[in-house]
């Protein structure tokens, strides 16, 4: 089977194609057949070598996978050879034509989508979700501020939030504005234009998707008794602290089938979509990788495997 990976550190230009023997699934394991890979900026970050915690090399990129089983290991109960499944393996691994996945994070994949469509999912939408129950409360009714709402986490989270009873602003530029608002937000604002000072202080719920929301100002915007998610907080980030009656709270993103099988039944319903930005060949991953790195994402850039 064909593997993407990089030998050593630095740019997508460390990516090469290797061939390695077909891996054998272990107890609680189900081996899936890849059909589309989920490429995101932790795959490059990684890659980079500049991360603060590095992965051990040879580095298989990749934390959304989608394909079909076609092994199952001992002890897993409840999958067949031929099931589609999608996962969130973990930040690394996806760029494989088979992988090794615990049975215990992988759902079966929205009916309604392609298996690349798929692969868009699963880190971006486990990571919106959640951020999202690190506060703790029913979302109905609550004012949940996404910060770079154009993202591919954005995209989930602004549409999970909907689905869910939230009021939504989304933070974005002037040019990604209509497609923020098509998912759903209620607003969309861009806080480099329109800064928040003298805003009303209404927001319950800040996913701050930047890293930036305490430097411009969009802690301001969290009433009391609020939270920030920082999903993109820095290493050095606590986990949880506490600054003028608002709580923030550091998340990093965890496989999860039971919440994933919650994800997919939004996708089936038709309230959670996907917006594919670019669809790669498996074998150009690293042209794949070059155009998360540029920045202007709108959504998901996937892998297509044969």
């Amino acid at each position: 089977m064909k593997i993407i990976r990089a030998h050593d550190f630095g740019g997508p230009d460390r990516l090469v194609i290797d061939e390695i023997d077909m891996p054998v699934p272990g107890q609680g394991q189900l081996r899936l057949r890849v059909q589309g890979v989920g490429v995101n900026p932790v795959d490059w970050k990684l890659l980079s070598g500049k991360a603060p915690v590095l992965p051990p090399l040879p580095l298989v990129p990749g934390g959304d996978v989608a394909g079909i089983v076609d092994a199952v290991g001992d002890g897993v109960e409840g999958w067949t050879v031929g099931d589609p499944v999608f996962a969130h393996p973990g930040l690394t691994g996806g760029y494989a034509e088979s992988i090794l996945v615990d049975a215990a994070a992988c759902a079966v994949s929205p009916k309604g989508l392609s298996a690349p469509q798929a692969a868009g999912l699963p880190l971006v939408a486990l990571t919106a979700w959640q951020g999202l129950a690190a506060d703790g409360r029913d979302l109905d009714g609550l004012h949940v501020l996404v910060h770079n709402a154009a993202g591919g986490v954005g995209m989930a989270a602004v549409q999970i939030v909907k689905a869910r009873g939230g009021r939504v602003t989304g933070t974005a530029s002037a040019a990604n504005g209509d497609y923020v608002r098509v998912l759903g937000a209620d607003a969309v604002v861009d806080f480099r234009t329109d800064p928040p000072d003298g805003r009303a202080q209404d927001v319950d719920i800040l996913l701050d998707l930047v890293g930036n929301s305490q430097e411009s100002g969009l802690w301001s915007l969290v009433r009391p008794g609020g939270s920030v998610i920082r999903i993109a907080g820095g290493p050095k980030a606590p986990d949880v602290e506490e600054v003028d009656d608002v709580r923030a709270y550091k998340v990093r993103v965890r496989p999860n089938g039971a919440q994933l099988r919650e994800i997919a039944t939004l996708a089936d319903r038709g309230v959670l979509k996907v917006e594919i930005a670019r669809t790669f060949p498996f074998t150009q991953a690293a042209d794949a990788l070059r155009a998360s790195m540029d920045g202007h994402v709108r959504g998901k850039i996937v892998l297509a495997v044969d």
